[in-house]
């Protein structure tokens, strides 16, 4: 390559990348609204502006894919690695995360059912907001270390060895034990997991559907997100599930009869033929 050329090179990967500097700022936007509210937004534009960098020189235009989708994809990549290197919750975060759980498990051993928000705060001296707000740092935090991106494929994103074919089995069994599970939640949970999860409806005009408080959609979320985490543990990792409420009680009996509902759709898909790598593709 003569100096000329290496000059017109340079040139065409600077174009790259000063104009594509927007699309970082889409994409850092589009991450700062599905993670906790402490994640630094600097950080993760810093991230994504160096695999900005990267791909503008790694491109090549002769493979035939635009610069935009790959770019974007590098650029996902490097802001889901970043929000690996950290916790996906501050300490403070998942202190008083801990300090709610155990209020709950013992309200619910005293009320024999599921505490109410405002039960839950009164008991833990906070107010109903507090606690909504600590639900919706844990459960984003939550939803994100399984899903990784809402639009993309987090094996799509992240460059990591090829899995085996144990590995594909079991990631795909427990996509389709999640969507059982989801599948057989109580039909308001359900709502409000679709809803929020799924169609990134706010959680106002969940409230408004159903008839109920903004509070009550956070309490509803956070139950079926216990839910949903206790039947996949129940049929894949049973000295997982936390017990909840008195052995044999009303509470139990109704979680009992959800996890049976959900190896029980299981069991009928696998009597169907559906294959856990259906889930994968």
């Amino acid at each position: 390559m003569n100096a000329n050329e290496a000059t017109a090179t340079t040139s065409g990967t600077d174009e790259l990348i000063t104009s594509h500097m927007p699309l970082v700022g889409h994409i850092v936007r589009e991450t700062m609204g599905r993670v906790p509210s402490h994640v630094n937004r600097d950080d993760l534009t810093s991230a994504g502006l160096t695999a900005l960098v990267l791909a503008a020189r790694a491109f090549d235009a002769a493979r035939g894919v635009p610069f935009d989708r790959y770019a974007a994809t590098r650029i996902r990549g490097a802001l889901l690695d970043e929000l690996r290197s950290v916790d996906w919750a501050s300490r403070s975060v998942r202190r008083r995360a801990r300090d709610l759980a155990e209020t709950r498990n013992q309200l619910a051993v005293v009320l024999g059912r599921t505490p109410s928000l405002a039960e839950v705060a009164r008991a833990a001296g906070l107010s109903e907001d507090e606690v909504a707000a600590n639900d919706d740092d844990v459960s984003r935090a939550q939803v994100l270390s399984l899903q990784g991106s809402s639009t993309t494929p987090i094996e799509e994103l992240v460059p990591t060895r090829a899995p085996s074919p144990e590995d594909l089995l079991e990631h795909g069994e427990r996509l389709t034990y999640l969507r059982e599970a989801i599948a057989e939640l109580p039909d308001r949970l359900r709502v409000v997991v679709e809803g929020y999860f799924f169609a990134e409806r706010p959680m106002a005009d969940i409230a408004e559907n159903l008839g109920v408080t903004d509070s009550r959609i956070s309490q509803m979320r956070a139950e079926a997100l216990s839910l949903l985490r206790d039947a996949l543990n129940h049929e894949l990792e049973p000295s997982l599930v936390q017990q909840t409420g008195k052995a044999g009680g009303v509470a139990q009996r109704r979680r009992e009869s959800y996890f049976a509902a959900v190896a029980a759709r299981h069991a009928a898909g696998m009597r169907r033929g559906v294959s856990p790598l259906d889930a994968v593709g």
